[in-house]
């Protein structure tokens, strides 16, 4: 198996952390009318993790074109950008220890300044943004950092109630080093009233679970005169570490 492009830190066999799923919405959240069908009628199976899942993928820069960690202008006509506020997006990817993680594969993806995203089921009447597409990724430095610019995407509403809107969020796609280590999540802004309306934000039991979701102003790290900066850290699920300090021998 091979150790991360860039990094020193040694590949690792272990099992995963089990999901604490207390700290997980519940499948089944009525309010949240999507989750009726999708969630399961069975109880579920645990398996073990297999050697594909535990060691690959492995990602490189290679893959990556110049623009895609920036959303302002990887779908634009030359010598223009995307319609809205310019914002810089960045933090860290952690495991569950709070150890920086290496050739991340992330992934993500947005609505424009309106509120549309850029697809053809999406009825919403907010125009479309020729200069805009809506996705992008990146790939997680050797101290877990990464960071991409984009316009800070529109609430919109959708059909779940009478009057429900979708709070303005970006989606997350995080591959870690194992396919059993992807995590798919959406970021939320601070200080968005929405956040606590909407019936998916509602659905996560501990409102500290939900904070952990929404990206903090830093007017440190902003571009002054072109982008504000939202700090947000991801944390996967990490590995199962060695408990050397209870083994018996004392070592």
């Amino acid at each position: 198996m091979p150790v991360e492009s860039g990094s020193n830190r040694r590949p690792e066999t272990g099992a995963f952390f089990q999901r604490d799923r207390t700290w997980h919405p519940a499948p089944l959240t009525p309010n949240y009318k999507t989750s009726v069908l999708r969630s399961p009628q069975k109880a579920l199976l645990a398996f073990d993790n297999t050697l594909s899942e535990l060691s690959g993928p492995v990602f490189g820069q290679a893959m990556l074109g110049e623009l895609d960690a920036d959303l302002i202008h990887n779908f634009a006509r030359p010598g223009e950008s995307a319609i809205g506020e310019r914002i810089i997006v960045y933090g860290r990817v952690l495991d569950e220890r709070g150890v920086g993680v290496p050739g991340a594969l992330l992934e993500f993806w947005q609505a424009n300044a309106g509120g549309r995203y850029r697809h053809k089921k999406d009825g919403y009447l907010a125009p479309l943004d020729p200069n805009f597409g809506g996705c992008g990724r990146t790939i997680s430095g050797d101290d877990g950092g990464y960071a991409f610019r984009t316009v800070k995407p529109g609430p919109y509403p959708w059909p779940n109630g009478p009057n429900d809107w979708r709070p303005s969020h970006i989606h997350f796609s995080i591959f870690g080093h194992g396919f059993a280590q992807r995590l798919i999540t959406q970021m939320y802004f601070e200080g968005d009233p929405l956040i606590w309306r909407c019936p998916i934000a509602r659905g996560i039991p501990d409102k500290a679970a939900i904070e952990t979701l929404i990206a903090a102003l830093d007017m440190l790290a902003t571009v002054p005169f072109d982008a504000r900066a939202y700090k947000f850290d991801i944390v996967l699920r990490g590995r199962r570490s060695s408990l050397f300090e209870n083994r018996l021998e004392g070592n």
